[in-house]
This record gives structure tokens, sequence and C-alpha cells, in this order.
């Protein structure tokens, strides 16, 4: 059976990336590693710390930057991170000064909101109903 294991976001600063998914989101670090001239480091949910891995990955790869300029101009979030209850956690995170592109929006059997990660990324978060 193949499972997930880690799953990356591209990032334009490692500490400013780890600071924003542990501060903010709630993520708490799982891997600081040095790896080159940058670092393996990772995060996960603290209600699964041996789940699925988030790499925050420098975005150092001269593709990287024209796809994120031209997602995050379209609106289009790169991933998807699943919440409880999206009203909540939009109000939860204004609180701790994120921005978001896309209020808490109800899309018939899911509600979304699209925020900043401010490492380069739309991030979405999803509840179904």
């Amino acid at each position: 059976m193949i499972r997930i294991h880690v799953t990356s976001v591209f990032v334009d600063d490692q500490a400013k990336a780890l600071a924003f998914y542990t501060e903010k989101l709630g993520f708490i670090k799982k891997n600081d590693l040095p790896a080159g001239e940058a670092r393996w480091l990772t995060v996960v949910s603290p209600a699964d710390t041996d789940g699925v891995e988030l790499l925050l990955e420098p975005a150092g790869h001269p593709a990287v930057g024209p796809f994120q300029q031209h997602l995050v101009a379209d609106g289009i979030p790169f991933t998807s991170f699943a919440v409880d209850d999206v009203y909540a956690e939009v109000e939860r995170l204004k609180g701790l000064g994120v921005e978001f592109t896309q209020e808490a929006t109800d899309m018939g059997p899911v509600v979304t909101a699209v925020l900043d990660d401010t490492c380069g990324n739309l991030i979405q978060l999803a509840a179904m109903k």
C-alpha cells in the first residue's frame, strides 16, 4: 500500500516559513536537518505527529518563482489544509494577523477560505459540511 509520507510547499525563506507555519497555522516542527545550503525542514499537525510531513522546500529552482507568481495572480491555492470549522479558523488566524484572499465561503458540500502564507503561496482551508 502506498501512503503519502512527505509533501512539499515551496517557500522563499525557510526561517520565515517555519515561523508562519508554526506560530500562525499551529503546525509543529518535525525535522530540521542541514541539506546543503538549505535545510530538510518539515512540520506536522499536532493532531498527528507521525502523520504526513510538510516539507518547507526552498523555492530556488528557476521554474518555481514564475509558477508561484502565476498561481497567486490567478488566485489559485497551491495546496489545501483540512480544518474542523473554516469560519472559526479564519477568525483565529485573522487575530494573528494572517491575511486572506478569500473569506470563508460556503461552496455547497464544503466551506473554503484562502490565505496568503507570506512565503509565496496561497493556501486553502477546507471543511466538508
